[in-house]
This record gives structure tokens, C-alpha cells and sequence, in this order.
């Protein structure tokens, strides 16, 4: 399982990429993909919203099942990924063969920086899954 140690992960299996200009990337771990199955179409609708950590910011919709996606901590979002958007690329399955590069979701401006402290380091979430 892959698991970057650069990263900080949540119990509901997101991701967050922590950048020098106070904006992060969060995407869903290549467990949650996997446990998903082939992702079809992902909805982000909070694009401009400021939203409080464990919010709900978009879903994601596999041939299987539609999972909500959670805020890992308070932050305006930025930008959604146009290469994951239906009216730009439409390449959802880059979340399935790319979970941490290509298949990010949103960027996002961070509001609360403190809260970066109650995620997840790789070690814990590699537990948390196990």
C-alpha cells in the first residue's frame, strides 16, 4: 500500500499536501481509491467556499458506490482539479492510477494552521488501515 510520508492523512482517507504559500492540495489515499473501485465522476460544487474542517467539500461517485469527501482542515477552496472536471479533461480514474500525483481534488487556502497538527502521520494512518 502507498503511502507517502510527506503526506497527512485523515480516518475518513484524505490527503493533504502541504505547499510553502499557505494553500495545501487534499485528494483521497490509494486505499480509499482501491476500496472504491473505478472512480466515474467526482462533484465539487465549494469551489470559492470557505469551509470549517470535517466539512463536506465534494463527492466522489465510483461504478459502485458515491463517497463524501471531508475537509481535513478549515480552508477556502481554491481551484478543483480541471483535469478531474467534467467540463474541462474528465479524467476521473486519475484518482484510481494516480491517488497522490495527478488525481488530487482541490487546492486550498488554509484558514487554521493549527489543525494541520490533529492529522494523521503516515505511520498512523498505515495503522489505522491495517
Amino acid at each position: 500500500m502507498n503511502i507517502p510520508a510527506t503526506l497527512k492523512y485523515t480516518k475518513e482517507h484524505e490527503w493533504i499536501r502541504i505547499n510553502d504559500d499557505n494553500t495545501a492540495v487534499i485528494g483521497i489515499t490509494d486505499f480509499a481509491q482501491g476500496e472504491l473501485g473505478e472512480i466515474v465522476y467526482v462533484e465539487i460544487d465549494t469551489v470559492g467556499d470557505e469551509l470549517q474542517k470535517d466539512e463536506v467539500f465534494g463527492t466522489v461517485e465510483a461504478v459502485k458506490t458515491t463517497s463524501d469527501l471531508y475537509m481535513p482542515i478549515s480552508g477556502k477552496i481554491l481551484e478543483f482539479n480541471p483535469k478531474l472536471d467534467e467540463d474541462e479533461e474528465d479524467e476521473p480514474g486519475l484518482i484510481n492510477s494516480d491517488a497522490y500525483g495527478e488525481g488530487w481534488i482541490v487546492k486550498v487556502e488554509i484558514t487554521d494552521a493549527s489543525q494541520l497538527e490533529e492529522l494523521l502521520s503516515d505511520e498512523a494512518y498505515g495503522a489505522l488501515i491495517s
